[in-house]
């Protein structure tokens, strides 16, 4: 199971930005639509959906927060995913320049679709909703990659500090290990050498990479993408509660941020079942409860399901 789902803050185009996604992506699919009602966005599409088999998230609350490149989503195309064809690597080609094409239809190219020294063909795009992708031709003779990993761009004030952001991560979950790092190498200012050039990492079984730039970026990360953490009871909401949360402003409805202002939500796993199998009466009474919290308390939530 997935324990660490990206997710995706939209204005209103939550449901229609997943079904795009969906037909965009290989092996894609909708998982589950609600709407969430009375909260002070009004009311909030709520959709679950699989990526290439990577599960997302993604609600539309209005216009509160924007995309922008301090997270973006790496695509392999690894020639061994399309084993099964007379030319793997051409047939990976193909289905990246497809995806591409679709993806920069209404979007912005940030790199052109290219060869580049770490990829015969990569391209870094901007969607038409504002969501960034790394789509790369992937060297299958390399360790083996899922096919989309989440990435962060550590930049202005936070440049220079995704290595302590790596090791952090690495302490605070379980199921964890570093993968590659690679440095700037001296001569390719403004980026610093020593710092991070490209990194990989695993948390919780799921792979995730991070960068330092020190170009001149007008952006940070902000609550548009976050990361939420499903947690299995109330220790485990607490545990990640404590390890995680650094702002306490941003405590809201289980959402935090952490030191390096990267947005989680510390949920409970069965909130999704709460929220989806309840009377209307009973989702009214947990939606109720859960905006009045910082922090989740599944007592509470449950007590307010069974109307106590």
């Amino acid at each position: 199971m997935q324990k660490i789902i990206p997710h995706l803050w939209f204005n209103t185009e939550a449901k229609e930005a997943a079904h795009f996604y969906t037909s965009v992506f290989p092996e894609s699919k909708i998982t589950h639509s609600s709407v969430l009602s009375n909260t002070p966005s009004g009311d909030c599409d709520i959709l679950g959906f699989e990526l290439w088999n990577h599960k997302f998230m993604a609600i539309s609350a209005g216009p509160l927060f924007t995309f922008n490149p301090s997270v973006s989503f790496i695509v392999n195309f690894d020639p061994l995913l399309f084993g099964s064809a007379t030319e793997p690597e051409k047939a990976a080609r193909e289905k990246l320049d497809a995806v591409w094409n679709q993806l920069i239809d209404g979007g912005t190219a940030l790199m052109p679709i290219n060869e580049y020294p770490f990829s015969k063909r990569f391209g870094w795009v901007k969607d038409k909703y504002g969501v960034s992708w790394q789509l790369m031709l992937t060297n299958p003779a390399g360790e083996p990659r899922p096919a989309i990993i989440p990435s962060l761009l550590f930049v202005q004030d936070k440049c220079g500090k995704a290595e302590e952001a790596i090791n952090y991560y690495l302490s605070v979950f379980k199921n964890s290990k570093a993968g590659n790092l690679r440095r700037y190498p001296a001569g390719m200012e403004p980026d610093k050498e020593g710092t991070v050039m490209f990194a990989d990492f695993m948390l919780e079984n799921s792979w995730f990479a991070a960068m330092d730039s020190a170009h001149k970026h007008n952006f940070e990360f902000n609550e548009s993408i976050s990361f939420l953490v499903s947690c299995t009871d109330q220790a485990e909401i607490d545990y990640y509660w404590e390890k995680i949360s650094a702002v306490p402003e941003a405590e809201q409805c289980g959402w935090c941020k952490d030191k390096f202002g990267v947005s989680w939500q510390i949920s409970p796993a069965n909130i999704q079942e709460l929220m989806s199998k309840g009377s209307p009466e009973q989702i009214a009474r947990v939606t109720k409860a859960f905006m009045q919290m910082k922090k989740f308390n599944l007592a509470k939530l449950q007590e307010a399901y069974d109307g106590k």
